[in-house]
């Protein structure tokens, strides 16, 4: 009897590691993802660099390691003078007054089709965030919406229990309130980690954390849809220029939410 209780237990942890949210997310790639970031780590011998084979896979640079040439803060038109350091080949947001004191900083350059790449680096109890299609809205000026990788210590930081309706939908890894992430490999406080995120031309959108997959969806259709009407992304003022998370194209964003969080080996590919 025991042996069977086990052998139920493993399967449901299973069939566990293969949903994201209401859909199953495709692990299939995730032995030849992983083989990637290993080899991009042993290429990447120096920080914030191109390796022969992703210069002819047409990766470009967001971030030089040395200045902030390609960002600045969002909605202004200059580098937040405060808040901001760049030191050791990192760009990182140190402790401070969640978005009062240095601010989210965006790409100069909107992207459509896309691969990027980011390795972080948080602290205990950290909380930041990586958006992508984000918008700089004229309605409303004092806002800056877009989707969200969700980058936090889900052992330290309370909102990693929160959510409006998907339970797991703010975890490290996730699409931050929309789809809870699945088979996390997550290095550790202190530790660099690689997030990437992939946005085909036909909408079909992938996160992964070091080297695994960690969910997919398809942005714009009806199950996308129906994920922001159970969301805070529901709410009129996130709606205003068009549904949320919709926009043809929009900057990349690196967030300030008051917590020292450190970002390098920033790198994107057109994808047509």
């Amino acid at each position: 009897m025991k042996t069977i209780s086990n052998s139920l237990i493993v399967l449901a942890l299973i069939l566990c590691a293969f949903t994201a949210g209401d859909k199953p997310v495709d692990l299939s790639g995730n032995e030849t993802g992983m083989l990637q970031y290993k080899q991009a780590e042993e290429e990447e011998d120096v920080p914030n660099t191109l390796s022969d084979s992703e210069k002819a896979a047409g990766w470009k640079l967001l971030f030089d390691g040395k200045t902030s040439a390609g960002w600045r803060g969002a909605l202004k038109e200059s580098f937040p003078a405060e808040g901001w350091t760049i030191a050791d080949g990192a760009i990182t947001i140190h402790a401070g007054g969640n978005s009062a004191h240095g601010g989210d900083i965006v790409s100069v350059d909107e992207y459509s089709a896309f691969e990027l790449k980011v390795d972080f680096k948080i602290t205990k109890g950290a909380n930041s965030g990586i958006k992508y299609f984000v918008i700089e809205s004229e309605k409303h000026p004092g806002a800056v919406f877009g989707l969200e990788y969700q980058v936090l210590d889900d052992d330290e930081h309370p909102d990693a229990k929160l959510f409006t309706t998907f339970p797991g939908s703010r975890r490290c890894a996730g699409l931050y309130d929309l789809i809870k992430p699945e088979n996390v490999r997550f290095n550790g406080i202190g530790q660099w980690n690689q997030a990437i995120i992939k946005v085909f031309p036909n909408n079909h959108v992938e996160h992964w954390l070091n080297g695994f997959k960690t969910l997919e969806y398809e942005r714009g259709s009806e199950a996308f849809r129906a994920l922001i009407k159970g969301s805070k992304y529901v709410e009129p003022s996130y709606n205003a220029d068009g549904p949320f998370g919709e926009a043809p194209k929009g900057h990349i964003l690196l967030q300030d939410h008051g917590d020292e969080v450190s970002y390098r080996n920033i790198k994107i590919k057109i994808l047509d």
